[in-house]
């Protein structure tokens, strides 16, 4: 499942904070200048509206208007701001080596999720060399009803606050597998709490199995999960309950690397 937008598609709806965003998200794609005509083709934005978020974006450090005074060009506090997301973003790579080093322990793919919203996001993942794979890229969502690491967040939920998500969401059906009875729900979800993992045997999309678990919290509730993915082809369920203690592994070193870019309490 793919959370990339193109074109006319990234401006629909939102706020005007979220609109700024998605403008300069377009740009940053762009090896050459942009004009006002040029966005307003590509947007679809009316005229008046787009030159009015350019005068922000330009107001703001993050755009410069060229000498000709028709192009734009990305400006000194963008450019600052993206290098140094790549200079600082430490915890982020050495996730990512965790998770290289775990994909090539085991040879399937993995990633590191997140819970957002009634939805588990990908923060990241690594592909295995495998020819036979489903790729699902960072950024991608899932339901949390039919996601392994999606039913380990619920589990961690007291049941009221639990019931109170699933309320305002369907409980969709993707395959034969996805439950979406409430109830069939609750006791999967009880049976997670015992584990301490889950699965997803074919819940999302079909002959794709996944098991997954936690990074611990110290401090209490993990949004964190390490998950392994699989076509059900080379890997059952008894074969992925094999891969538990290298899961286990490359969850506690991510969570020691998250808990250690916690600023101590009183830190400045």
């Amino acid at each position: 499942m793919s959370n990339t937008y193109s074109g006319e598609k990234r401006f629909e709806g939102g706020t005007p904070t979220q609109r700024l965003l998605a403008l300069l998200e377009v740009i940053s794609e762009k090896d050459q200048f942009v004009t006002l005509q040029g966005l307003v083709e590509e947007t679809g934005i009316p005229k008046p509206t787009l030159h009015r978020m350019l005068q922000q974006l330009e107001s703001s450090g993050m755009l410069q208007r060229e000498a000709d005074g028709r192009h734009y060009s990305r400006a000194v506090r963008l450019r600052r701001l993206a290098e140094n997301l790549l200079l600082n973003d430490t915890i982020g790579g050495a996730r990512h080596a965790i998770l290289a080093a775990l994909v090539q322990e085991i040879g399937e793919s993995c990633n590191i999720t997140a819970l957002s919203g009634g939805e588990v996001l990908y923060l990241d993942r690594v592909e295995t060399p495998a020819p036979l794979r489903f790729y699902l890229h960072p950024g991608s969502r899932v339901p949390v009803h039919c996601s392994a690491s999606g039913k380990l967040f619920l589990a961690q939920m007291a049941p009221a606050q639990r019931r109170r998500l699933l309320a305002d969401m369907p409980l969709k059906k993707f395959t034969h597998n996805t439950l979406t009875d409430h109830q069939a729900l609750e006791l999967e979800i009880e049976m997670v709490k015992q584990q301490g993992y889950a699965f997803d045997d074919e819940e999302f999309l079909p002959g794709l199995l996944c098991i997954a678990v936690l990074a611990s919290n110290p401090n209490g509730v993990s949004n964190i999960g390490v998950a392994m993915q699989a076509p059900i082809m080379r890997v059952n369920r008894e074969q992925a309950l094999a891969f538990l203690p290298a899961l286990r592994r490359a969850a506690d070193a991510i969570a020691a690397i998250c808990q250690e870019g916690v600023p101590e309490t009183g830190s400045a």
